[in-house]
This record gives structure tokens, C-alpha cells and sequence, in this order.
């Protein structure tokens, strides 16, 4: 069995076909037919906590089931799936029965069945509804494993109860509906008399039970939906999210789309009910991800810090403490996956968390110090600053074992993941010729996230009048700079290696990676022409964005998990390098590229799609088992509208940057919701000029320029440069449009 926190394995689905549907709330989702069954012996049912509660619900009418019509679904947590019951074999009337199921997640699971009569005549009928429930862990499930068997249902009055345990834990489900239906073996019916042109209604609910306590449900039955914690819950974030006006209608429906679908993963710790984080990706990663989770939230920044005062919060209370080399837990190391709830003994080592990630603990020092940017007034990261010094200790104790400056990953035991960066799969980290890099392996990117780590502590340093801080900091991050250009690039090729492997040779695939040692600004100046260059080039460039790994390098597939394909959130990060380093065309290529492709994914950007080039195909070739939605997929298109925004804070020095670069066809545009310290700004965009309203601290001063004035004084002289050469760089050739 593999590792069920690798979010790289594709999961074993058989018999799923496209239009199955899937709702989720908080830690909780459904997955189910189109008419709302949840077919027995597929990988359907109802989860919460990581645990299947229902593997049957099929609801019958005289033995017949309802023809499928539609489905309608305004909110993540609810759909009403609508059918028709076709009229008995051999009748020549039409169908005159329409069967509604509204569902509501929480908790539990509620279900309205409403059948309407459209006849003349009253209509007389048994509805049944039959039950399942096996208590299959999630990852079995995933991988094709629940054993057939379920659960035997026990009647107390007419109510079905289940009853199981699973090692420490006892596993419980209580099935009840209005109206006194009769139960029998797992099954509920009611005899109905729906009247001429009338509706008969009733409503069951679903109520998990761990360790003989039921559950509390979101949606209890007599209650309005509308007033249920779920409904609140997404009304307070809808209220809260950043507007925009463009006459671009498409680019409008991927940012809701991307608001609804953050907006639906979040979940809450049951023990800070207040306090969200944001899960990785439905269906199957509904649970809080370090690197997935610490990304998403950075990206958001510019327009909501709740996800990353939470994020930053849950992980420092499960920030590592001991030395576990079953869970690889280690002293100041933040977690990979947390699962919470009775299927928590499925990671490493019988507890709840596994911490074998090599990025996510510089990544919450770079997080903790993005917040204190965009939000100056804000108490958490002072508060958290002591666990953001423990998380520096472990790298370098810790993540930087053999002492050469770089942080290295190995993992401790033969059942954790073998790459430990986000490009998590077996063969995600190869030479050009193919070869599987053997670790301990030192990956590119991460030493740009602990270069931005110690910037980050240093300003921190600067902030509190700690000069010695402040230059212990910076002399540590200009070190790891000076040390990571000299080893990780490869001057005859003009691009950084993606890793040093075990023999601290260099890695010399080519691969988007390097996209994100712009973002935290380890690469030199002298090299981002280069850089820049390779990103968009016809290699790494499909049309609808940069690809995992060049067309070029050995292991190139476009079908691949981490070897050619593309990944939104990839290209947001590496379009942000772009801009960092004034390749301004560059960034805005790539963002209008990612948001030409959610379009062909219904708004909706999946975690990942196959890297064929745009000019063959009239739409991106989906990856068959992507998570969607998924977290940082979802957070993607807002990153890539702060980058072309170009707002850049500088609370230290009482300044904001702010240059918005936005692409002809999006204008005109108007985004509200920006937040910046206390303030919500609004910016209107035309191709005469721009302004910002909003700012309500006095003491800053708007500096209508660009930020990182150095990377954008080089950008002009190696600009030049190229034009004295004729060369016109790789956007002259306008790669990949078709």
C-alpha cells in the first residue's frame, strides 16, 4: 500500500466515471451518482474525519429508481439532485413524479425527498431508502482496498443504527427520518400518498458517532438551511472577498470561481472552531497539507489573512518536538500532514501527523514574515516569532546535516516519501539523461525559501531594533546566496540545476523549479535574462503555461505527475519571479496563459494538467486523477492578479510600491478588496493610467513605481544589452500560441 501521504499517487478509481459529484464541508465530503445514489462496492459514500460513514444510499420508489435530470448546486456544501420516476413498463402516460433529494453536508449528512405529483390523480407509493456503512478508512477507499463487507445495522423504533470498531476506536452511525418510517434489515421505507398536483416530503438525516458520542450535525432536521454553520460560514467569506469589474467575462468567472472553491476548502480544527486553515484538495486531501497550506495562504495574502493567521497557528502548536524517525519528526520541523479525528492512526507511526517535507518549514518563516509585510498592525507574527526561531534551528541542525549550507532531505524510514520537496513523486527529481537523483538531496527551490526565511528573520531583527540580529541574518542569507549561485548553476547549459544530488553533483534537468528561485530572489541578478529566457522558451513553455520539466530532458512525458506537466500554481509562483526581476511581458504571458486555461476547465483550474503543446490541441488535456477543486490550483489566478498589480509593501520603510501591469484585453479594471495593514484598497486600471483609493494610513507613502528597483535597474541594462545584439530574447518568437 502506498503512502497515504503522498498526494503525487493516482488513486485507483474504478468504475468512476466524470459525472460523479462531490460535495464538502469542512474535513467532511460526499461523493455520489449523478441522481444521488451512493453506489454500493465504488469509491463513493460519505467521509468525515478521513472515514467512510456511508457506503450505500440509493433511494427507490415501488422498486424503481428516478431518472436522473439534473443537478443544482449554488453552494460546495449542498445540491439538489432532481429525477424523474418513469412511468411503470408497458404505460403510455408520461412520467408525472418528479423526485427531489436536497443534500446538506456537515457533519453528517441531511437529505430532503421531495416527490411532487404532477398528475390528476393522488399517487400511491413505497419509498425506500437503503443504507450502508463499512467504516473504510479513506486511503483504502482511494486505492480500490475497503473490504466488501459492511457494517450490520441494529433498529432501535425506526431509527438504523451501525455499530464497528477499528482498532482503538468504535465507530457508530445513526440513520432516522421523519415521519415513523418502518426499518427493516438497513433499510427505511415509508408509504406515501402524494395528492393530485401536491408534494410529499420528508427528511433523514445521517449522524456519525465516534467512541459512542453522535456527532453535533450542521444541518438538523427542522432547522433552515440558510441559518446552518456552513451557510454563515461562506456568507461571512463571500462578504469578505475581493471584487472585481473587467470586460473580460472570463476573467471574472475564474476569480469567483477560485473564491468559491478557497472559500469551500477550508477546514476548522475541532478544537479552534474559529480559527480556518485551508485542506489540500477534494476529494481526497481534505486535511491540512504544511507545504500546500503555507503556499495557498501566501497567496492570498494581498486579500485575506485569515487562512494564514490559522495555517501559521495550527502548524506552530504541531511544530516537531522530539526526534521520531517513524513520523520524522524532528525539533522545530513543521509538519506534512495533520489528519484530525478517529482515522488520525493512519499516518507514520500511530499519531496524526507525519513530517517528512523538506520545504514547509522554511516556507512558515517566509509566511510569518509575509504577513507582518501586508499586515503591519497585525500581533500574530511577533507572537509566533519564537516558534519561527525554532524552525530556523532545525535548519540548520536538522535540515542541513552534513553542514555545507544547503538543506538536504533523506528520509528516516523506508515507508516515507522519497522526494520531500513539492515535486513529491518517485521520479519527480532526475538528471537530464533520465537518472533518478539519489538523496540526500539538496533541491533548488528550497534554498531559495530558506534564503527568503533569513531575510525574513532579518527583518524581523530590524523591526525591533536588534542590529545584530538584523546582520547575523542578513550575513547568513547573502552566504547561502553567494553559495547557491556558485553550485547550483551550470554555466555551460545557463540554468540551475533543479537539486545537488548525494555526491553533491549537480542535477542538470531543466525544470520550472527555477521559476521559483526568482520568486524568492537567490538567483543573481546577471543570471534571471537566462532564466527568464528557458522559462519561455518552447521547451518549457506548452501555450498554456511552463511545464514541470523541458520537452528536452530525458524523462519527459506530458502525461506525467511531475515530468511535463503543468501546474497552476507552479506558474503563479514562477510569473511572480518574472515580475520580481522586471521580466514584465514574460509574467504577464504566463498569467494569461493560466487563466485562458481555467476557462477550458469550466473556470475551475485542476491541480494539474498535461503539458502538450496549445498549438496541437484546442483545449489543455486534463491529468486523469487531479484533485479539483484543490487548494494552491485555486489560489492561483489571485497570486496571479497580485503580480500584475505590482503591489509591494514596504512597512519598515513606511512605503507601498505599486505599478499595475495588467494585460490591454482585462482593461478596464477595477479590483477592491486589497488588504494592506488596516486598510481596503480599491484600484481602477484604463490604458490612460491608474489610481487607488482606500488607504487610510497617513503614514505611508504610495510610490507609483515598481518594487525591487535593483532587479528592475538590471533588467533595463541586460535589456539593452540584448537589443545591441539583435537579440530579441524567446517572446519574439511568441512561443507556444497556436
Amino acid at each position: 500500500m502506498t503512502a497515504p501521504w503522498s498526494a503525487g499517487q493516482a488513486p485507483v478509481l474504478p468504475g468512476l466515471p466524470g459525472a460523479m459529484v462531490t460535495l464538502i464541508e469542512g474535513s467532511a465530503f460526499c461523493i455520489s451518482e449523478p441522481g444521488g445514489d451512493i453506489a454500493a462496492g465504488q469509491p463513493q459514500g460519505l467521509f468525515v474525519q478521513d472515514t467512510r460513514i456511508l457506503s450505500q444510499w440509493t433511494l427507490t420508489i415501488d422498486g424503481r429508481a428516478a431518472e436522473p435530470v439534473t443537478v443544482q448546486q449554488a453552494d460546495p456544501h449542498a445540491a439538489a439532485f432532481i429525477g424523474r420516476l418513469p412511468p411503470p413498463p408497458g404505460a403510455a402516460a408520461d412520467a408525472a413524479l418528479l423526485v427531489t433529494r436536497q443534500r446538506y453536508l456537515g457533519d453528517g449528512m441531511r437529505e430532503d425527498i421531495a416527490v411532487r405529483n404532477t398528475a390528476r390523480k393522488p399517487a400511491a407509493l413505497e419509498v425506500m431508502l437503503t443504507v450502508g456503512a463499512d467504516f473504510a478508512d479513506l486511503f483504502e477507499v482511494k486505492e480500490g482496498l475497503a473490504q466488501a463487507a459492511t457494517a450490520q445495522a441494529t433498529i432501535v423504533g425506526s431509527t438504523l443504527t451501525f455499530d464497528a470498531h477499528r482498532g482503538e476506536h468504535r465507530h457508530g452511525l445513526l440513520v432516522r427520518g421523519d415521519g415513523q418510517p418502518v426499518a427493516a434489515g438497513s433499510a427505511l421505507s415509508w408509504r406515501a400518498v402524494v395528492p393530485a398536483r401536491g408534494e410529499w416530503l420528508i427528511t433523514v438525516e445521517a449522524v456519525p458517532v465516534w467512541d459512542g458520542i453522535p456527532m453535533t450535525p450542521h444541518h438538523p432536521r427542522g432547522q433552515p438551511a440558510e441559518y446552518a454553520v456552513p451557510a454563515r460560514r461562506l456568507r461571512e467569506w463571500r462578504h469578505g472577498a475581493p471584487r472585481l469589474r473587467t470586460p473580460d467575462h472570463d476573467l471574472a468567472a475564474v476569480l469567483r470561481r477560485s473564491i468559491e472553491d478557497i472559500g469551500a476548502l477550508r477546514i476548522f480544527d475541532p478544537g479552534h472552531p474559529r480559527r480556518p486553515v485551508v485542506a489540500a484538495g477534494a476529494p481526497w486531501f481534505m486535511a491540512l497539507f504544511g507545504r500546500d497550506s503555507l503556499l495557498t495562504s501566501w497567496m492570498l495574502l494581498p486579500w485575506d489573512d485569515s487562512l494564514a493567521a490559522g495555517t501559521l497557528q495550527t502548524l506552530a502548536e504541531r511544530q516537531g518536538r522530539a526526534v521520531d524517525p517513524a513520523t520524522e519528526e524532528e525539533p522545530g520541523r513543521i509538519l506534512h500532514e495533520v489528519r484530525f479525528g478517529p482515522a488520525a492512526w493512519l499516518a507514520l507511526g500511530g499519531g496524526n501527523a507525519y513530517y517528512g517535507t523538506a520545504d514547509a518549514t522554511p516556507l512558515f518563516v517566509m509566511l510569518l514574515g509575509e504577513l507582518r509585510r501586508w499586515r503591519w498592525h497585525h500581533d500574530l507574527p511577533h507572537t509566533l516569532l519564537p516558534h519561527a526561531d525554532r524552525a530556523l534551528e532545525w535548519m540548520r541542525r536538522y535540515g542541513d546535516a552534513d553542514g555545507d549550507g544547503f538543506i538536504e532531505y533523506c528520509r528516516k524510514t523506508p515507508a516515507g516519501l522519497v522526494n520531500q520537496g513539492w515535486k513529491d513523486s518517485w521520479d519527480g527529481i532526475s538528471f537530464a539523461d533520465g537518472t533518478i537523483a539519489e538523496p540526500p538531496i539538496a533541491l533548488a527551490e528550497v534554498q531559495g525559501y530558506a534564503y527568503a526565511a533569513y531575510r525574513a528573520r532579518a527583518a524581523f531583527a530590524r523591526e525591533e531594533g536588534d542590529a545584530q540580529g538584523a546582520r547575523h541574518w542578513d550575513v547568513a542569507a547573502a552566504r547561502l546566496k553567494r553559495a547557491f549561485n556558485q553550485a547550483f548553476w551550470l554555466p555551460d547549459k545557463r540554468w540551475y540545476a533543479v537539486a545537488l544530488d548525494r555526491d553533491k553533483r549537480p542535477v542538470d534537468a531543466l525544470t520550472s523549479n527555477i521559476g521559483h528561485c526568482l520568486w524568492t530572489g537567490i538567483a543573481d541578478a546577471d543570471k534571471a535574462a537566462a532564466v527568464a529566457g528557458h522559462l519561455l522558451s518552447e521547451d518549457m513553455f506548452s501555450g498554456w503555461g511552463i511545464r514541470t520539466l523541458a520537452t528536452s530532458m530525458a524523462a519527459y512525458n506530458p502525461m506525467s505527475y511531475h515530468n511535463g506537466s503543468v501546474w497552476p500554481h507552479d506558474n503563479a509562483l514562477c510569473a511572480a519571479g518574472l515580475m520580481r526581476y522586471g521580466y514584465t511581458v514574460h509574467a504577464q504571458r504566463v498569467a494569461e496563459a493560466i487563466f485562458d486555461a481555467a476557462m477550458q476547465f469550466g473556470c475551475r483550474l485542476p491541480e494539474l494538467f498535461c503539458g502538450f503543446p496549445r498549438r496541437d490541441h484546442l483545449a489543455p488535456i486534463p491529468y486523469p486523477t487531479s484533485c479539483s477543486p484543490q487548494a494552491w490550483a485555486a489560489a492561483a489566478p489571485l497570486q496571479l492578479l497580485g503580480t500584475l498589480l505590482r503591489v509591494t509593501p514596504q512597512p519598515g520603510a513606511g512605503r507601498l510600491w505599486c505599478a499595475p501591469a495588467i494585460p490591454s484585453r482585462y482593461l478596464p479594471l477595477q479590483v477592491s478588496g486589497l488588504q494592506i495593514g488596516n486598510s481596503r484598497l480599491t484600484m481602477d486600471i484604463t490604458g490612460e493610467g491608474w489610481d487607488v483609493t482606500g488607504l487610510d494610513d497617513s503614514a505611508v507613502d504610495l510610490i507609483r513605481q515598481p518594487g525591487y528597483p535593483a532587479a528592475r535597474r538590471h533588467r533595463s541594462a541586460a535589456g539593452a544589452t540584448r537589443r545591441a545584439r539583435g537579440d530579441l530574447g524567446p517572446l519574439a518568437r511568441d512561443p507556444g500560441k497556436p
